[in-house]
């Protein structure tokens, strides 16, 4: 949430998710450019502290399969999509991702760590600065995430708003649902129901329909068909 702490407004819900025994969760901080993957872990591992659990960079295991195969949890940070899928499929993790997750293992992702646990990456906002080898991620939900979703330009911009954008996308899959998650709320999902937290609505596309403005405490079941 814009002024405060990172991550400090979703480390209550994440504690929910994770429960109240200490888990040590597998962290993959791949999707950053600019900083190290030391540096990102050290970062996020700071607030988890705070809530009675730790992350370990996937960087620091000498085989990061294995070590996605015994984790507790998984958590994917945000940072530029591109990288991150390009380096998950390097490493071989996008399968033992999908597989430890429909078994059964948490998996927490913000920004695009939300955008690897969609069908593709190809509703991030993230400029392209690597050839990802294929655009297609962890499939973990049916439907496509937009994180950070805008209701309009900033100020002296004439170019497409996000909604275009996304009516674009939506123009060439039309069969795919797009939720565009705005800051401060986050998707739950949890045995088979799906809930949006937070004090914002979440705005849903599909082609030959209206957008609509969905709140917390509505049904989105109609996501997972």
């Amino acid at each position: 949430m814009p002024g405060e702490a990172y991550l400090d407004y979703p480390k209550h819900e994440i504690k929910k998710f994770l429960g109240e025994k200490a888990m040590t969760a597998v962290f993959i901080p791949y999707a950053a450019v600019t900083f190290s993957s030391d540096e990102y872990t050290a970062k996020v591992q700071e607030r988890f502290a705070e809530i009675g659990h730790r992350v370990v960079g996937v960087h620091t295991f000498d085989n990061p399969v294995k070590a996605i195969e015994h984790a507790e949890a998984i958590v994917v940070g945000g940072g530029n999509t591109w990288q991150l899928v390009r380096m998950l499929r390097d490493r071989k993790l996008l399968n033992p991702i999908r597989e430890r997750v429909h078994y059964g293992i948490p998996y927490i992702g913000w920004s695009a760590g939300s955008n690897v646990a969609c069908p593709t990456l190809r509703t991030t906002n993230d400029m392209p600065i690597i050839d990802p080898l294929g655009f297609e991620c962890t499939g973990l939900i049916p439907f496509q995430i937009n994180p950070h979703y805008l209701d309009a330009n900033p100020d002296g911009h004439a170019g497409e708003t996000r909604e275009q954008r996304i009516e674009e996308f939506i123009e060439v899959n039309q069969n795919v649902y797009v939720a565009g998650l705005r800051e401060g709320s986050m998707f739950r999902l949890e045995n088979e129901k799906l809930e949006l937290i937070g004090s914002k609505s979440c705005r849903i596309f599909k082609k030959g329909q209206a957008p609509q403005e969905l709140a917390p405490g509505d049904d989105f079941s109609f996501l997972l068909g």
